[in-house]
Formats: C-alpha cells, sequence, structure tokens
C-alpha cells in the first residue's frame, strides 16, 4: 500500500494529519513486556505507522497466555515471545521497523534501548521491572507509559522528566521491597487488560504527535462498575531517583 493510504481515517483527523503521520514514520518506540499490555500496545502503534518498533520479553508463550495476550495463537506455543510478535507485526504493517531485543535487558542494555527511543511504554508486571524502566527514563530524559491491571482494575499514568513539574514513577510507588500480587495469583478478565494497553499505545501516539497533556495524572479503572478515577500527582521533591534533577 503506497504512500499514507492505509492511514487515511487518521491522516484526517487535525491532531494527525500528513505532517503527524510523518512524524509517527520517523519515530521509535520501546515496549517492554508483551503479555497483556504489551499485545495490544504493540499492535496499535504497528498500525498507526509509527516507523520503529523496538520489543522485549523474556518469556516465551504459555497456552494460559491465549486467553488475554492476542498478539499470539496457538501455532505460537513454546515460540520466544518477542520473535512471535515481530512476525506477527511484519505481517499487520510491514512498513514498520521491528526490533528484538532479547530479554531481559540488563541495566546497560535498558539504558541503550531507552536512549534510542522517543517513547517507552511499560507493560511488564512486576515492580521490579517498572523501577528499572523508570530510572533509565529519568537517566535519558524519556517519556514514560505505564500501564498495569489485575482482575477488574486497570491503571495508566504517563511521567515525562523532560518537564520540571512532571513525577516519576518512583515519586506515586516507593521502592519499599513489598511483594506484588500477579494476574497468576489474583486472576485477570482479558478484555481489561486489552483496554489498559490500548490506552497506553493512545497515550503514547499523543507524546509523538505532541497532542494533550496526560502527564501528572493517575487514572484507575474499575471495570467491574466501568467507573474512572483520576487523581493528581505530584513530584516529590526527595525522590530518590528523580528529585535531584534540574528542569
Amino acid at each position: 500500500m503506497s504512500g499514507f493510504a492505509r492511514y487515511s481515517r487518521q491522516v484526517i483527523l487535525p491532531e494527525v494529519g500528513v505532517n503527524g503521520q510523518q512524524l509517527l514514520k520517523d519515530s521509535t518506540a520501546l515496549v517492554v513486556g508483551l503479555g497483556g499490555l504489551g499485545s495490544p500496545a504493540a499492535l496499535y502503534l504497528a498500525a498507526a505507522g509509527v516507523g520503529r518498533l523496538l520489543l522485549t520479553d523474556r518469556d516465551r508463550v504459555e497456552a494460559t497466555n491465549l486467553q488475554r495476550q492476542v498478539l499470539y495463537g496457538q501455532a505460537d506455543l513454546g515460540r520466544d515471545k518477542a520473535q512471535a510478535a515481530q512476525a506477527r507485526l511484519a505481517g499487520l504493517n510491514p512498513d514498520v521497523e521491528v526490533e528484538v531485543l532479547p530479554g531481559p535487558l540488563d541495566e546497560t542494555g535498558l539504558a541503550a534501548a531507552v536512549a534510542s527511543a522517543d517513547v517507552v511504554l511499560d507493560c511488564t508486571d512486576n515492580f521490579p521491572s517498572r523501577f528499572a524502566i523508570n530510572a533509565a527514563c529519568v537517566r535519558g530524559r524519556k517519556p514514560l507509559v505505564s500501564g498495569a491491571a489485575i482482575r477488574l482494575e486497570g491503571q495508566i499514568a504517563v511521567f515525562d522528566t523532560r518537564r520540571a513539574d512532571s513525577p516519576c514513577y518512583a515519586c506515586l510507588y516507593p521502592q519499599t521491597g513489598e511483594a506484588q500480587e500477579t494476574c497468576e495469583d489474583g486472576g485477570i478478565l482479558g478484555p481489561v487488560v486489552g483496554v489498559v494497553g490500548s490506552l497506553e499505545a493512545l497515550a503514547a501516539l499523543k507524546l509523538l504527535l505532541g497532542i494533550g497533556d496526560d502527564v501528572g495524572r493517575l487514572h484507575l479503572w474499575d471495570a467491574r462498575q466501568m467507573k474512572w478515577k483520576t487523581v493528581a500527582l505530584k513530584r516529590d521533591p526527595a525522590c530518590p531517583v528523580c528529585g535531584g534533577r534540574h528542569g
């Protein structure tokens, strides 16, 4: 498909246009985690025409993933998730460059991946990974979209420490070392994690296009009641991760 024809439904939006579509084509997004959150996020970023996607995950596709991780099918069982995701996304949009970064990334590898991205999506499911991604984004001064979901609950927030007033993930969740409940323990209804992952893609596209302002707010979703709650977030001057930065 030539030119921007495949993107015509978003190019006609005044918030996108031809210039915005070119901006997406020239952008790089890093997606860390290719499970229930990363699956819809990566699919929508590729479909929207983000020119380069960096994908990383340390796991292989298991049967229990297929209830919610929509990147994969029965034929992918046992495959490396990032490799399977790369093949699926190439089939969706061959114009997008999809690069696999074998996981788990160490501190140096994560820093390099963050440095080469214009936006980072944290689609992981554990606090150690989230803290590491956040610290790398603060050091690299790259915007971070963070999502989480469990049971019938979800949340999403955008952190952009290029801005003086933006908190970071560690301002919201101090690194206390407490154990975190997982979907394996607490359960998850597939569409819940799908909604949050899709919203992560939306937030990333808005950051790349420079539309809206999602920084400094935590959005909490009660899927059972179909209700959203928004909480204002403040930067913590004493935050051990971002407190010492200037501007």
